[in-house]
């Protein structure tokens, strides 16, 4: 498993793209450092848009200066969290695969990493297609090209488990694999491909549903049992939701789709609970100055974003905070405690795995750790 240095070097972060903000004579929060270093998705993704609005609202009420570190890959996005290089990733469904050891983090220098989460979003996720396309159903993609993401299994996954939830596998399509997010969900309205999976804020949406191609969304609605089967076999941390806000949805034009919690807000496990605590403040208390930056930055309300589940654990820090405001219930407890118990089982595994599997191939070694995770999830049964 990747080791994290101490909290002791953190780096002091410069301006970056008018997200850093620095006011003097501004007081600083209890425990608020007076510099911090973010990671969120790309420059045009919905969470680099709001990462950008909360960097905003903490230099004004603070003075703290937030540089945001924009990445098209997983990797690019959680390496600089685990490696102390930054303090907070905004996240997607990485972080389920860092603290599960699956995807890219099953490979000997990964493995599942000990996460936590602060708060996150409740989000939609669905499939946008182009209008002109012909895609009305699940089965008017079979054939069409579809738009996915080097080196990034939270879009990849659940674009495969989407078509999952519409019988299709990737065989029924054809994958375009593009370097960045950006240049993938930019590609439907360049005509480069025909349909993609993202959540329904970002940029590239809007844009597509204003050019001369259009938008349309597949839906996953919440009565087609055998669809959700199939798709929770893929990726269980999905759920059915009604969406009212994104490019080509209103509240009079609402899609069905799938809900999960995006941009999640994680961290190291060995952030100090005051650090947690003052961050979760924090957002508290700036929620004001940032709720109204984008049409879904209100569901940054501790009240919605405060609540399992989530993909990793909630920090005891961020908890402490919750309790206080009368957020966190004794169900939330009850969530908590079974989630850092698989964590630490998952853990514990991995330590037995390198222990003896070092010296295997990589495939034996995938093997290997397939089955010990296996054990040590049936163990907690």
């Amino acid at each position: 498993m990747l080791k994290v240095k101490s909290k002791a070097s953190r780096l002091v972060a410069t301006a970056a793209a008018g997200v850093a903000m620095a006011f003097s004579g501004a007081a600083i929060s209890q425990e608020l450092p007076k510099t911090m270093v973010w990671t969120s998705y790309d420059v045009g993704s919905a969470g680099y848009a709001e990462a950008s609005a909360m960097a905003d609202a903490f230099g004004k009420k603070y003075g703290v200066k937030i540089r945001i570190m924009p990445s098209g890959s997983s990797i690019g996005r959680l390496q600089p969290v685990l490696t102390n290089r930054a303090d907070v990733g905004w996240l997607a469904t990485e972080t389920f695969f860092a603290a599960e050891g699956t995807e890219d983090f099953a490979a000997k220098r990964w493995g599942p990493q000990d996460l936590r989460v602060l708060a996150g979003r409740p989000a939609a996720f669905g499939l946008p297609a182009a209008a002109d396309a012909g895609i009305k159903t699940f089965a008017d993609l079979k054939g069409k090209r579809a738009a996915f993401v080097a080196g990034n299994p939270s879009v990849n996954v659940k674009c495969e488990a989407y078509l999952g939830f519409g019988g299709l596998t990737l065989k029924d399509v054809e994958v375009i694999m593009f370097p960045t997010y950006g240049a993938a969900m930019s590609s439907i309205a360049q005509g480069k491909s025909d349909f993609t999976c993202t959540t329904t804020t970002p940029s590239q949406m809007y844009e597509l549903a204003e050019s001369p191609r259009g938008i349309t969304w597949i839906g996953a609605p919440a009565d087609d049992k055998e669809g959700w089967a199939r798709m929770r076999a893929i990726a269980p941390y999905f759920g059915p939701g009604i969406e009212t806000v994104g490019a080509g949805i209103s509240k009079e034009k609402p899609a069905a789709l799938m809900s999960y919690r995006y941009p999640l807000l994680a961290v190291r496990a060995d952030m100090t609970p005051d650090e947690a605590y003052a961050f979760v403040k924090a957002m508290d208390e700036t929620y004001g100055l940032y709720k109204d930056a984008t049409a879904v930055m209100p569901r940054w309300n501790l009240a919605q974003s405060g609540k399992p589940p989530g993909d990793a654990p909630f920090h005891e820090g961020a908890i402490r905070y919750l309790k206080e405001k009368g957020i966190w219930t004794a169900e939330h407890d009850k969530w908590n405690t079974a989630r850092l118990a698989r964590l630490n089982a998952l853990l514990a595994a991995w330590e037995v795995t390198m222990d003896t599997g070092m010296s295997l191939s990589d495939k034996q070694f995938a093997a290997l750790w397939a089955k010990n995770r296996q054990a040590a999830l049936a163990s907690l049964k």
